[in-house]
């Protein structure tokens, strides 16, 4: 039973966190914009602000497709989990756990998520399982 739930839970999980990482690097371009969010990274400290911004925002959104879409799970897994670990330190651990206070609760979350998306596959229709699949040689 476990195992025919197992690809529809990480579907969900995986375009859940998609979304929501989707949404937070489009808000960095139309929202708040790359001046005003690099603004906000040179305030809490984060080096070369100015490049970073730019960077992260586009991890965000393609990293947010990517995981929509379950393709190269294990690099944007990485690479977005080293994101919020970065807002973490930089932003959030000063607060404490709660999210409520600004803490690092949900960045902490989409961390973990990332991870266990990227490392446990991408479940039902991700792109990574149905490129596995084409590749595999036929045996007879």
């Amino acid at each position: 039973m476990l195992d025919q739930v197992r690809p529809y839970a990480l579907l969900l999980a995986r375009i859940a966190l998609g979304v929501i990482f989707l949404v937070h690097g489009a808000q960095k371009f139309l929202t708040s914009g790359l001046t005003q969010t690099a603004g906000f990274f040179e305030s809490v400290g984060i080096p070369l602000a100015a490049v970073v911004a730019p960077a992260v925002a586009v991890l965000e959104v393609v990293g947010g497709i990517a995981l929509i879409l379950g393709a190269a799970l294990p690099v944007f897994g990485v690479l977005l989990a080293l994101d919020m670990l970065g807002a973490l330190f930089f932003v959030h651990l000063p607060n404490g756990f709660s999210v409520g206070e600004g803490g690092y609760e949900f960045v902490l979350a989409l961390a973990a998520g990332t991870l266990a998306v990227a490392f446990g596959g991408g479940g039902a229709l991700a792109v990574d399982t149905l490129w596995q699949r084409r590749r595999q040689p036929v045996t007879v």
